[in-house]
């Protein structure tokens, strides 16, 4: 039993609050455990970020990523490229920190500039070899998770189960309903509850009485990207909500898929936007990242 598994919201105590989940408290002390980790190694993990274009946004999101390895104590890697770069480019330097014996994990910041396709973008991420697969976007990566078997998963799905299991350890027979069905969430968000012998209902926007099927599940996560969807009334009573969306409204404040403030005083525990899930992503790139080390350690 976790610290967390006696928190619970009971019908006599309708002014009782939800548990917040702190994202970043539990960041830290991942990152701290990869430090300690790394410390008896006879190198640090590398990991390579490839950064191509001028979005303010993926700019941030790598420089949160870089600091995030200082901070663990891995070596980064920056492969800065011009917003005109065509994949031929991009080809070229995947293809060189592939066969470079000291890089171990290699990150591709999506989404690639407009000049490059969807399908050019998805051959790219085939590209990356899948031993250095830190994103576990690569075809092999999605196969081995689905069979069970030891690879790189997604971080954001790993992060968000994370903090569930700091609320409840055990999720044997519990229901998880997931709103979103993409690669690089929702699908592998599912199998991961799966294997923790959670009962997995996959929703999406096309759902049909989506808050029905919700308000009958004890764990809702939320992935869609639409602002304060997820409200008051589709919850049960002591859920476990993880919200996994980042929306900017008009008024420049963050909020994510569900309405906080009203499924608070309903749920067990609830993530915050911001706060919740997205430092947990940075947390799990980390993991991934030594865990690629240790893959190809055991695989030269």
């Amino acid at each position: 039993m976790t610290p967390h598994d006696s928190i619970s919201n009971t019908e006599d105590s309708p002014l009782c609050q939800a548990h917040i989940i702190d994202g970043r408290a539990e960041s830290v002390r991942i990152l701290d455990q990869i430090a300690q980790n790394i410390k008896s190694r006879e190198r640090p993990p590398c990991l390579a970020v490839i950064l191509v274009g001028d979005n303010p946004a993926s700019h941030v999101y790598v420089g949160q990523k870089i600091k995030a390895c200082a901070a663990s104590g891995i070596k980064s890697v920056e492969c800065r490229m011009d917003e005109a770069s065509r994949f031929q480019d991009i080809y070229a330097v995947i293809n060189r920190l592939n066969q470079d014996p000291n890089v171990d994990g290699i990150l591709m910041q999506l989404p690639l500039p407009s000049g490059i396709s969807e399908a050019e973008q998805s051959a790219l991420i085939e590209l990356i070899h899948p031993q250095k697969d830190v994103d576990g976007l690569t075809t092999a990566n999605i196969g081995k998770l689905m069979a069970g078997q030891r690879g790189l998963i997604p971080c954001t799905p790993q992060g968000a189960l994370h903090l569930i299991k700091t609320v409840q350890s055990d999720l044997t027979g519990l229901h998880a309903v997931v709103i979103g069905r993409s690669l690089l969430f929702g699908k592998p968000m599912g199998q991961l509850l799966l294997s923790e012998n959670a009962t997995v209902t996959m929703a999406h926007s096309k759902t049909r009485d989506l808050d029905k099927i919700c308000a009958q599940a004890d764990i809702v996560v939320a992935a869609v990207g639409r602002p304060r969807m997820v409200k008051g009334d589709w919850i049960k009573s002591g859920a476990i909500v993880i919200d996994v969306g980042i929306n900017r409204l008009d008024n420049g404040k963050l909020c994510g898929d569900v309405d906080f403030d009203a499924v608070r005083p309903i749920a067990r525990a609830i993530t915050p936007v911001p706060g919740g899930v997205g430092p947990m992503t940075i947390a799990y790139l980390m993991a991934n990242t030594l865990k690629a080390y240790e893959l190809r350690l055991l695989n030269p």
